[in-house]
């Protein structure tokens, strides 16, 4: 999602690189305004208002990719979206993990075949699910 803006995402912990990912999204919000972000988003004003409260909201991998997009120096939604999930995928690809392994790695907090689907996006991602994996899948390359 972030490709190069956190650095070692695989030896930090996946609640800490979580925080680090709503952390960029609390400085998206607080620059461009609750209002103008959740009106191009249409992510709920509480979730963002959480967010730059420094809370934890329960967001997917699409809503934080289109928080961001709100940047005008970032790119657009979907090309977040897929930049994430490339990310895991070229980790897996490099670490020689399929999603057995992974979802072994992860002791099981998701099934493998909850895992392809994520990853594939044909069922949404939360954010703290993305790191999981990305923590997971950085830490075996």
């Amino acid at each position: 999602m972030l490709r190069d803006e956190f650095e070692t995402p695989g030896d930090r912990d996946p609640e800490d690189l979580q925080a680090s990912y709503q952390q960029e999204l609390a400085a998206t919000v607080d620059a461009q305004g609750v209002e103008s972000v959740a009106d191009e988003t249409g992510v709920a004003e509480e979730t963002l208002q959480a967010l730059v409260a420094g809370e934890s909201p329960e967001m997917t991998l699409e809503e934080a990719a289109a928080v961001l997009a709100t940047d005008p120096d970032r790119p657009d939604a979907d090309f977040l979206v897929a930049d994430a999930r490339d990310i895991l995928l070229m980790g897996m690809s490099q670490a020689v993990l399929d999603v057995e392994a992974v979802a072994s790695g992860i002791d099981g907090a998701m099934e493998a075949k909850e895992i392809q689907q994520k990853v594939e996006g044909r069922y949404p991602m939360t954010l703290r699910e993305y790191a999981l994996l990305h923590q997971y899948i950085e830490s075996k390359k």
